[in-house]
């Protein structure tokens, strides 16, 4: 017969010991170590925040080359077309779609109302579509003229065989 060599209860885990721990989202919560030593960086924050400054300056001037932009938004919604590609944020989710990685962008208005729906569609037959609120119907006009100038500059479609 075998027997253990110590405690063979388990430390406590989950809701017993951690009210916000949820079971299969959120871990459960460790504990530290009361002799855990917190690290201090030799380099001061502000020193840190004037070089990622001074580094995100150049890369922002690189980066950004002529070219037309549609950008639209409303109070959860957003939709940024650029030289980089498509970029939709709903609340706080968010996706981005580069070139080489859309099959078609489709426009539509509602018969009523003011609501402008944009649907990136990929190649592997999935569509994201987002709904923008826009200050009045004029506006749609403006919205799908800007589009369709950065589609023009920046989506090849390539030729069907």
């Amino acid at each position: 017969m075998e027997q253990r060599i110590g405690s063979s209860s388990q430390p406590l885990e989950g809701a017993g010991f951690d009210p916000a721990f949820i079971p299969g989202i959120t871990s459960p919560a460790t504990a530290k170590p009361e002799d855990a030593v917190e690290h201090d960086d030799a380099v001061e924050p502000e020193e840190v925040s004037s070089a990622e400054e001074a580094a995100d300056e150049p890369a922002e001037e690189v980066e950004a080359p002529e070219g037309p932009v549609f950008e639209a938004s409303d109070r959860r919604a957003k939709i940024v077309a650029d030289h980089k590609g498509v970029h939709l944020t709903l609340d706080d989710q968010q996706c981005e779609f580069r070139w080489d990685e859309v099959g078609a962008v489709e426009t539509e208005t509602a018969r009523f109302g003011k609501r402008f729906t944009i649907t990136v569609h990929t190649p592997d037959r999935r569509w994201y579509p987002i709904e923008i609120e826009a200050t009045a119907r004029s506006v749609f006009k403006e919205w799908e003229e800007q589009l369709d100038a950065v589609l023009d500059a920046y989506f090849e479609e390539e030729d069907a065989k």
